[in-house]
């Protein structure tokens, strides 16, 4: 990803990364050792994007956004807004009623946590991305103070939805990347 960014020049086609992490806990630049609570035996690494700590597992969609910001000129605020934006639209079409907060970036169900964003952006272009909880276990993410918030509560689609939906993941990738598409101005 950071060499993808650092070699890219003017024609280099932006990418989307789609996968899932296997669990660990990643500290963003502006993370604080008092947030990691008790990381049991779950990895701890250090992250050049923006933010604090957080955790990635299995049931997490996470899409990392090498995007050149110049030629979608867009500053980094608008592209925060789009792709809280993006989530939001992918959960209402799921019947979810999110939305962003000014305090605290990210998309929430009332006060709950379901998606996650850190970004690092170098010489105009992104890498980094976001983490939406689909089907996940949660418990991990008691052991820290999330985006360096205190008893943040975490959710997730299927929790929100109270029913298992089948290809959840399929269905959260595929609208997700739709709404990408439409904020992020490539349709």
């Amino acid at each position: 990803m950071r060499q993808f960014t650092d070699k890219r020049d003017a024609g280099s086609t932006d990418q989307l990364w789609i996968l899932e992490h296997f669990p660990v806990y990643t500290l963003g630049q502006a993370s604080k050792p008092e947030h990691i609570l008790r990381p049991g035996d779950i990895p701890i690494v250090q992250s050049d994007r923006g933010g604090q700590v957080t955790y990635h597992g299995p049931g997490q969609l996470v899409i990392y956004l090498l995007l050149d910001l110049r030629r979608l000129n867009l500053h980094v605020r608008q592209l925060v807004t789009a792709i809280e934006n993006s989530l939001i639209a992918t959960l209402a079409d799921l019947d979810i009623n999110a939305h962003a907060r000014s305090d605290a970036p990210g998309v929430y169900v009332s006060s709950r946590k379901i998606a996650s964003l850190g970004l690092r952006i170098r010489r105009g272009c992104s890498y980094h991305g976001l983490a939406l909880n689909y089907d996940m276990n949660l418990e991990p993410f008691n052991r820290i103070n999330p985006c360096g918030h205190v008893g943040m509560v975490m959710t997730d689609v299927r929790r929100e939805l109270n029913y298992d939906a089948p290809l959840l993941f399929v269905t959260c990738q595929q609208t997700l990347l739709q709404h990408l598409q439409q904020h992020l101005c490539y349709t």
